[in-house]
């Protein structure tokens, strides 16, 4: 039989990457741990991290446990909402957003969910995807509006645990020019042709894909400025400190003083989306998920760029 608690103590190993941190996290001893994480191993007959002087990495079986922990998290706290609900209670759900999509889109989704459920206890905390798709696996919030660059989704937890991804649009990210550039005027642009140009960045996160797309293109891009607000970011391209590349959702409200210019295909994008649990049993988590679609289809019909993705539903495993 396999401890719960060994289960849990191997799951904070793998997110802190260490026994000593996981132990300040848990308020346990490193001693303490390790023994844990050992009987977890002895109870399996296998190996389930590698232990060195930098710290521990998860082994194969390992990672099937992690996953395993995960999905024993989230049952567990689907089992206590389903308890707290016997209760008589009014039902909570909670709800984790990125800040773009979140102001764009949640409001509204959020007046039919209280309209159709008005006896809803919502709770909204700001998250960004690589934090908040594995609460949505540990069963800590309800729902992640979130996002993904090119490649898998983020916050994979191991081949265990288990994600339904409900895709609800496609978010290009423009480069955003002062209005007296002299290629403000372009219906679009080829991001070779910003090869000399200093960059201003609004999340650290676009960075990585701002150089991966300058290096097919040929160039290292020089960065001269960098924010983690996308209005601050256009507000500082408008002031004349560079230019920006900024997801076509992030540009509301607008900025005077600046362009926004498409970029020639392919063009790097932001995939937005709602993670639940696969089994999302609670009416309101439904329409809130439907409610999020409906959003997504209305701004879609007023941004041409954009390619809605409303009714794809995938399982991250």
């Amino acid at each position: 039989m396999i401890d719960v608690q060994r289960l849990r103590v191997l799951r904070t190993v793998a997110e802190h990457g260490s026994f000593s941190q996981a132990a300040a996290a848990l308020h346990l001893t490193p001693s303490a741990v390790s023994q844990h994480v050992a009987a977890l191993e002895r109870s399996l007959g296998s190996q389930v991290v590698v232990r060195s002087t930098r710290g521990v990495t998860l082994t194969p079986a390992g990672r099937i446990m992690v996953g395993a922990a995960e999905s024993v998290a989230a049952e567990l706290a689907h089992a206590q909402q389903q308890v707290d609900r016997l209760g008589g209670g009014r039902t909570q759900i909670t709800i984790a957003s990125f800040t773009s999509g979140g102001r764009l889109l949640l409001p509204g989704a959020l007046a039919r969910l209280t309209t159709a459920h008005p006896d809803t206890v919502v709770h909204v905390r700001e998250a960004e995807p690589e934090d908040s798709l594995p609460l949505v696996r540990q069963g800590a919030v309800d729902l992640a509006l979130a996002y993904h660059f090119d490649g898998p989704l983020p916050g994979r937890l191991g081949p265990a645990s288990s994600l339904a991804w409900t895709a609800l649009l496609e978010d290009p990210l423009h480069v955003v020019l002062p209005d007296a550039h002299p290629l403000a005027g372009r219906e679009s642009l080829d991001i070779a042709e910003l090869a000399a140009e200093p960059w201003v960045l609004g999340c650290l996160k676009t960075e990585t894909y701002l150089r991966r797309y300058a290096e097919r293109a040929g160039f290292d891009p020089e960065v001269r400025s960098t924010t983690t607000d996308y209005f601050f970011a256009r507000s500082l391209v408008a002031a004349g400190l560079g230019i920006s590349l900024i997801p076509s959702i992030a540009q509301i409200p607008q900025v005077a003083g600046v362009r926004t210019i498409p970029i020639v295909p392919p063009a790097p994008t932001r995939h937005i989306g709602v993670a639940t649990l696969l089994r999302r049993d609670l009416p309101q988590v439904m329409t809130l998920v439907r409610a999020l679609q409906g959003q997504a289809a209305a701004l879609d019909e007023t941004d041409p760029h954009r390619t809605t993705r409303s009714h794809s539903s995938v399982r991250s495993r």
